[in-house]
């Protein structure tokens, strides 16, 4: 997509983790809403810990709903899917208003070409998570999944999370985004820059011959120090620039 040009800031951000338990996370999240003064938003995915459908009745899903509405009302909202909520479809992109990106895709900002992905499928190197994913992301097994009653989807999710953070906990190699698959894409989309979330791990990464890889961080507002950050592009400076929301 070409940004319109009155587009004079693009904020990006992503891995928000919104979850009710979370309560420091999400009332920053609002705050920042309430007050960035970017034209456009870019949520490159994980913006909820879990979705587990767009029929959820779970009343901090519809309040998270309110605000995002809220925020549609002031500025265009875009939204990717990640790796935790990779079941939101078009009921909740027609409900907030938000704007649905594929993954990946390519923003066009004053004549310079950036990909934007989530980042997890380019984790090529986690052979079961990527097993996973296929499985999940495969038509059949999300109609079988959405037919279940919502309680026994929340229990799934909640199993299905318990067992992500015991493998965590177990695994002792880091799978960080594989630098050949990154160029791959980036060459095949012709271009030079790949902004991406779900490592959390901000950074700037040199994948040579001019091409390179920018890293979203994750949010938490109890860690310490809190990890509150965006990544903003303006238009006066044609640069992305870390922009942390710590006050």
């Amino acid at each position: 997509m070409i940004a319109p040009s009155n587009w004079r800031m693009v904020d990006f951000l992503s891995d928000v983790h919104l979850d009710a338990n979370e309560v420091a996370t999400f009332k920053a999240w609002g705050h920042y809403l309430n007050t960035t003064p970017a034209d456009a938003l870019f949520i490159l995915g994980d913006l909820f810990e879990v979705w587990i459908g767009d029929d959820t009745q779970d009343p901090f899903h519809l309040q998270c709903m309110e605000v995002l509405r809220d925020t549609f009302k002031r500025m265009p909202v875009f939204f990717m899917c990640g790796n935790r909520d990779f079941l939101v479809a078009q009921q909740w992109l027609q409900s907030t208003g938000v704007q649905g990106l594929q993954d990946a895709c390519v923003l066009e900002l004053a004549e310079q070409k950036v990909l934007l992905s989530h980042g997890d499928a380019l984790c090529i190197d986690d052979t079961d998570y990527m097993a996973f994913r296929q499985q999940v992301r495969s038509s059949a097994w999300q109609e079988a999944f959405l037919a279940k009653p919502l309680s026994e989807r929340q229990q799934i999710a909640k199993d299905l999370r318990a067992q992500s953070k015991a493998r965590q906990q177990t695994q002792t190699d880091y799978v960080d985004v594989d630098a050949n698959t990154a160029r791959m894409l980036l060459l095949e989309n012709d271009c030079k820059l790949l902004i991406h979330g779900h490592t959390h791990r901000p950074a700037t990464h040199d994948l040579g011959n001019g091409l390179s890889r920018m890293v979203l961080s994750d949010w938490e507002a109890d860690a310490t120090p809190p990890r509150l950050e965006v990544l903003r592009w303006t238009e006066e400076t044609k640069q992305f620039a870390r922009v942390s929301l710590n006050t």
